[in-house]
C-alpha cells in the first residue's frame, strides 16, 4: 500500500500568522495533534504540533536550565527557549522544513520515517504543496505489516476510494480527518465525529458506492466541548472480544 491509498486527503492547515491560541483551539476543535503550515501560495513551510506547546509560559513549564547549563548552552539557546514558551504567532513555534512524504511512498517506508524520526505525522507532498497527511494511528503498524503479506489495492479499490472521499466530502456532515482504505472491496472508514447521525450517513453513503461489499466504522465520536472521546462501537466490540 502507498500513502495515497490511506492519507487524509482534506488536510488543515494554519498560516504563519495563526496565533498560537487559534491553532490550539483547531487542534482541540478538529481532534488532530498537529497542523501543517502553508503560506499564502500553499506551500509547505513548517508544520506545528502538541509538543510545541508543552514548554509555555502560560502554563508555568518554561524551561528553569541551571546557571552552569546557561553558561554551557550560550545566550542563543536561552533567546530560542523564550520565543519558544512566549511566542504568539504560529511561525515562532513551528517547526520549519518539515519531514515529508511522496504520495507512492509505501507504508512501511512512512513507518521507518515515523520510528527513525520520532514524529506522528508526515505531510503528503506534489512538489511543494500539501496534498494530504499520513499521521500515526493506532493500525498503521498492523495495516503496515499485513501489506507486505498481502496484494497491493487494486485499481477498482482505488476508484472505490475516490468515489467515497468525493461522496463523502461534499457533505457538512463529513468527519473530519477523513480517512477511508479499501481492500477488495472492504471499506474502512476512519475519522471524527461530533455528531451520531453522522456516522449512519457516512456508512450509508460508502454503502451506495458501486463496488462496495462491506463497510467497517472506524469512526470515533468527540464531545466538541470537553473533549470526551468514544471509540466506534465495531472498534469497542473487538476490543472487549480480544
Amino acid at each position: 500500500m502507498r500513502a495515497h491509498q490511506i492519507m487524509t486527503r482534506s488536510v488543515v492547515t494554519v498560516s504563519p500568522e495563526t496565533t498560537i491560541v487559534d491553532a490550539a483551539n483547531l487542534m482541540l476543535h478538529r481532534h488532530v495533534s498537529g497542523l501543517p503550515v502553508v503560506d499564502t501560495s500553499g506551500k509547505l513551510v513548517g508544520i506545528v504540533s502538541e509538543g510545541d506547546f508543552i514548554r509555555r509560559s502560560e502554563i508555568g513549564t518554561g524551561r528553569k536550565r541551571g546557571r552552569w547549563l546557561r553558561f554551557i548552552l550560550g545566550p542563543g539557546r536561552s533567546a530560542s527557549d523564550f520565543v519558544q514558551e512566549h511566542g504568539r504567532k504560529v511561525f515562532e513555534v513551528m517547526t520549519r522544513s518539515p519531514l515529508t512524504i511522496a504520495e507512492d511512498t509505501s507504508l512501511a517506508e512512512i513507518v521507518d520515517l515515523m520510528e527513525k524520526n520520532n514524529v506522528k505525522r508526515l505531510p503528503v507532498v506534489r512538489g511543494d504543496k500539501v496534498v494530504g497527511i499520513v499521521s500515526r494511528a493506532n493500525l498503521l503498524q498492523a495495516v503496515a505489516s499485513l501489506a507486505r503479506d498481502v496484494a497491493d489495492p487494486t485499481a477498482d479499490d482505488d476508484h472505490i476510494r475516490g468515489r467515497i472521499i468525493d461522496a463523502l466530502e461534499k457533505n457538512e456532515w463529513c468527519p473530519f480527518g477523513l480517512s477511508v482504505v479499501v481492500r477488495n472491496g472492504i471499506v474502512h472508514l476512519s475519522g471524527v465525529i461530533t455528531e451520531e447521525h453522522a456516522r449512519q450517513a457516512a456508512v450509508v453513503a460508502a454503502e451506495n458506492i458501486e463496488g462496495v461489499k462491506k463497510v467497517h466504522d472506524h469512526l470515533c465520536w468527540v464531545d466538541a466541548m470537553s473533549g470526551i472521546y468514544l471509540n466506534s462501537p465495531e472498534d469497542d466490540g473487538l476490543a472487549k472480544a480480544s
